[in-house]
């Protein structure tokens, strides 16, 4: 495949708005942020300021870099405080999940799911998905602190082995457990893989 000309702007990252049990996914999370801001890229993300997510945000910002909260209204008070979603750089407050995750997958070229609880699989799994029907080529990783998503990937085997995953080498995200790994891993996905025109990721409409 030809090198793709077009650079990586943002980064989404998506995560859990509690700390989770182990520190290590705090310090995980601030330390992804450092790193999307010292290579240049900006983060979306969904806005919240609290736990992991509100440790990304200050990752970045600490860095000089830019953030991107897109968050539905309903969800400010709860995943955030609104005195601090003014540190953002950007925020977008959304009518609805839909309308947020879309448009977090619009203004983003890459995407890594570190630790976080329902909300943070059905994101990433519905970017796995619109991958699988060959909608985006965008890079995929899975932030495996701890092993966190070591269940995900026993599954993703499992609808394999059973005949599910056609498109496995599509559908499955990268498997890195080091911070320090994903910024460099993004960067290469993205200079392998292009369409023919070597411009944007999304294939169509979404």
């Amino acid at each position: 495949m030809k090198k793709q000309d077009k650079p990586i702007r943002s980064i989404c990252v998506y995560c859990g708005s509690r700390p989770g049990a182990a520190p290590e996914y705090m310090r995980a999370g601030k330390a992804l942020g450092a790193a999307i801001a010292t290579a240049g890229y900006g983060l979306v993300y969904g806005g919240g300021t609290k736990g992991i997510m509100g440790a990304v945000a200050e990752g970045v910002l600490e860095n000089g870099g830019h953030v991107l909260g897109i968050i539905p209204e309903f969800l400010v008070d709860m995943e955030a405080t609104r005195d601090q979603l003014e540190a953002l750089d950007e925020l977008m407050i959304t009518p609805d999940m839909h309308v947020r995750k879309h448009t977090m997958f619009e203004r983003a070229d890459a995407f890594v799911a570190l630790p976080g609880g329902i909300g943070t699989l059905e994101e990433i799994v519905e970017i796995m998905t619109w991958a699988q029907l060959g909608r985006h080529t965008k890079p995929m990783i899975l932030g495996d602190i701890g092993g966190f998503w070591q269940p995900m990937i026993e599954l993703l085997d499992h609808m394999l082995k059973e005949g599910f995953l056609h498109t496995s080498h599509q559908v499955r995200p990268q498997l890195i457990a080091n911070v320090e790994d994903m910024i460099p891993a993004i960067e290469a996905g993205w200079a392998e893989t292009a369409d023919d025109d070597g411009d944007a990721r999304i294939i169509g409409k979404m």
